[in-house]
């Protein structure tokens, strides 16, 4: 007799339940054993990766804020290479292959406040071998500490050839030489004296013991660690003693310094705390900035640099978006900056080359549906109901009624899937189409207020829809993040101990972006580098909108006229002050919160964007004729045609790592109920922190914990 396919629904269209489908459906034959439904709210997929074309326009994109990928995200790239191999696009056609999606980009930029003027710190990373997504990129504790070392030693050389050609010896003749040189010479059969001539001797020193110890380092003896922490602050408070108060006004030397204070910081951290031991999680219980003084970093060049702000922004670190309260945790945090700046292949960044939705969720619709998974759009998820330690229903407003069987998302632009940036109005029912276009209605908020216009109109809200357990599913994956726990699964929290624990711990920060679309490159509008040829990233700059990144690569895959054909698009992000969400039936707060974004990109444009683009005047003015507008609008009314948003729903709120969280943190089959798995970056990965590949470890743990499949998953554990 057949086996009846196990019903699998999955709750949201992210990257974590785009990510689970793709897995469950990767093994020959899965149709046997399941049928897998995606539900989603709106007219597409993406959660807060999705991108979205204004075709009255130039189908430009507009993104949820700035994305871009990390060369270290090996389960990300393996998937994106297997979904563009699967869907054989023919050579020469837009975006046919993954090489062609995702183009390496090495230039990253920080800005440095000194005194009152921002300066530019720049850094092109160096190529590494190998292509991310082929495996390896994880690396444990022990060898990132050895990597950061041996850049350290490079960084030393450098500091030498810029403010000290002559060796830099501890101490005068006849000086009394500190204990912890005593210990290394003794530890490594050198003369003291002879290590005193020369800091670099000294490292060198301590590398070689370091060389000496174990590949596993959950071996290596106490006492060596011990040794070499001290050493390490031995070699810090040297290089102070002989810089202070020397290189504030040379930048190169200033940086320099600021690279070796804190790569010494952080190794003598790890080993005075046992991280190289017990993991980077053993010290998620202070601050990345509290760990980084407790271990004697200096106050502005290392706990408060700019290379450890940039972090704190990428991770939107900001409770509350309270930037005078940052609060990461420090192994989280620490885990991630070493992955990125030490464990890519290739680059240390990959460029899309057109919006995330076209580039990842077109791609994976398409290949999913043609595999048979099935996709109900404009099903928003109300509750999850529990019944004997089981999902037993999950009811879902049905948002409008189509005009035909089923809905075709995608568009075609200049030969490219995407997906549009509102519904396809053509494909629903005539009269539910004009008042949404009437009242200009957003199926993706929480805040919409369709149900009441609805009501108004035809007499009767949406439709209500409500799936049984046995009937319509029997295993649910819930990829909604973390934000909307307490909406639509307010019952699961009151009788499932770990799942209430995780939605209180776990927390979520709104954040803001905007696009800018102008006449002139960047040279034009004063940027005066681009190291290797390419634009920068940026962050570190000022708040709210502390991140920029020109992204020009896309307009070629935008379908702008002349004479409205722009030459530069950048993007802006950052985190958003909110403390508070009104209740559902404040229909009036998303428009508040874009007002409030609209006005810090006002501010930033008015105030503070000549620091970045010095042809734009000092603070006080902008020339807004640079700005793109087909409206031929004068003076600030031409950002009226930029485009703006505030990430505010509970979905869509970037997941933080507030210091002790991670252990709230539960997998994907740890639910509390037997048939719920979870995913998104807001589980347990290995990870723990918001970013597309901890999504993507999230994806593959919900589908191994349902299939067994796939077995392992890259950089899962740090060991």
């Amino acid at each position: 007799m057949a086996r009846t396919p196990e019903k699998i629904a999955i709750l949201g269209g992210g990257v974590g339940s785009i990510c689970a489908a793709w897995c469950l459906s990767a093994q020959p034959g899965w149709q046997d054993k399941y049928e897998i439904t995606v539900y989603q709210q709106g007219w597409r997929l993406g959660g807060k990766g999705a991108s979205g074309r204004n075709a009255k326009l130039g189908q430009r994109i507009e993104e949820h804020g700035l994305h871009i990928w990390f060369g270290f995200y090996a389960n990300a790239f393996s998937l994106m290479r297997q979904v563009y191999a699967s869907l054989e696009r023919p050579p020469g056609t837009p975006l046919a292959s993954w090489q062609d999606a995702f183009k390496q980009h090495d230039y990253v930029a920080v800005t440095e406040r000194v005194g009152a003027q921002w300066r530019i710190w720049d850094v092109l990373f160096p190529i590494l071998p190998g292509e991310p997504g082929t495996g390896g990129e994880s690396l444990t504790p022990w060898q990132l500490g050895l990597a950061l070392s041996a850049w350290i030693g490079r960084w030393l050389a450098q500091l030498r050839t810029i403010a000290a050609p002559e060796p830099l010896a501890l101490g005068g003749e006849g000086a009394l030489l500190p204990p912890w040189l005593h210990n290394l010479a003794g530890a490594t059969g050198a003369d003291a004296g002879e290590l005193a001539r020369d800091v670099t001797l000294a490292w060198d020193a301590l590398l070689a013991l370091a060389g000496r110890l174990a590949p596993d380092a959950r071996i290596h003896p106490e006492q060596q660690h011990a040794l070499i922490a001290g050493s390490l602050a031995g070699i810090r408070g040297w290089l102070h003693l002989r810089y202070e108060g020397v290189v504030i006004d040379n930048d190169d030397a200033r940086r320099f310094l600021t690279v070796l204070d804190l790569g010494t910081t952080i190794l003598q951290g790890m080993f005075a705390d046992g991280v190289f031991r017990n993991g980077f999680d053993s010290i998620n219980d202070i601050d990345l900035r509290a760990w980084l003084e407790k271990h004697g970093g200096d106050p502005d060049l290392c706990v408060n640099s700019a290379p450890v702000r940039a972090f704190y922004d990428l991770v939107f670190g900001y409770p509350d978006g309270d930037f005078a309260r940052p609060d990461v945790e420090a192994g989280t945090l620490l885990r991630a900056a070493l992955r990125i700046s030490l464990a890519y292949k290739g680059g240390i960044m990959f460029k899309m080359q057109a919006g995330m939705g076209d580039v990842v969720f077109a791609p994976m619709y398409q290949a999913l549906a043609a595999r048979g998974v099935k996709f109900r759009f404009f099903h928003q998820v109300e509750e999850l109901v529990p019944q004997g330690g089981m999902v037993e229903s999950i009811r879902m407003t049905q948002q409008v009624t189509l005009a035909g069987q089923s809905y075709e998302p995608l568009v075609n632009v200049k030969g490219l899937a995407c997906w549009p940036n509102a519904p396809r109005y053509e494909q629903i029912e005539p009269a539910q189409a004009a008042l949404l276009q009437e009242k200009n209605v957003n199926l993706e908020s929480y805040w919409s207020d369709w149900p009441a216009l609805h009501e108004q109109r035809f007499g009767k809200p949406p439709a209500t829809l409500v799936l049984q357990r046995g009937r319509d599913f029997d295993k649910v994956v819930f990829g909604i993040s973390v934000g909307a726990l307490p909406v639509v699964c307010p019952q699961l929290l009151e009788t499932g101990a770990a799942l209430r624990a995780t939605a209180a711990k776990v927390k979520t920060v709104a954040t803001q972006a905007y696009q800018v679309w102008l006449n002139g490159d960047l040279a034009q509008m004063g940027w005066p580098r681009q190291p290797g040829g390419q634009q920068p990233v940026l962050s570190a700059f000022a708040e709210p909108y502390d991140t920029w990144a020109p992204m020009d690569q896309l307009l070629g895959r935008e379908d702008w006229a002349a004479p409205d054909t722009p030459r530069n698009v950048s993007y802006f992000c950052g985190a958003l002050p909110a403390a508070e969400y009104p209740p559902r039936s404040d229909t009036g707060f998303p428009a508040r919160s874009a007002a409030r974004a609209k006005a810090g990109a006002l501010h930033q444009l008015v105030t503070e964007i000549g620091a970045l683009w010095p042809a734009a005047g000092p603070g006080g003015a902008f020339p807004w004729h640079w700005l793109v507008d087909p409206a031929n609008g004068a003076g600030p009314a031409r950002f009226d045609r930029q485009y703006w948003r505030a990430n505010i729903d509970p979905s869509e709120r970037y997941v933080l790592s507030v210091v002790g969280s991670t252990r709230y943190r539960i997998a994907s089959d740890q639910s509390g109920f037997a048939n719920l798995y979870l995913t998104g970056d807001w589980i347990r990965t290995g990870l723990n922190a918001g970013c597309v590949e901890a999504a993507v470890m999230a994806g593959m743990q919900a589908s191994r914990a349902l299939s067994g499949y796939p077995e392992t998953i890259e950089g899962e554990t740090d060991f």
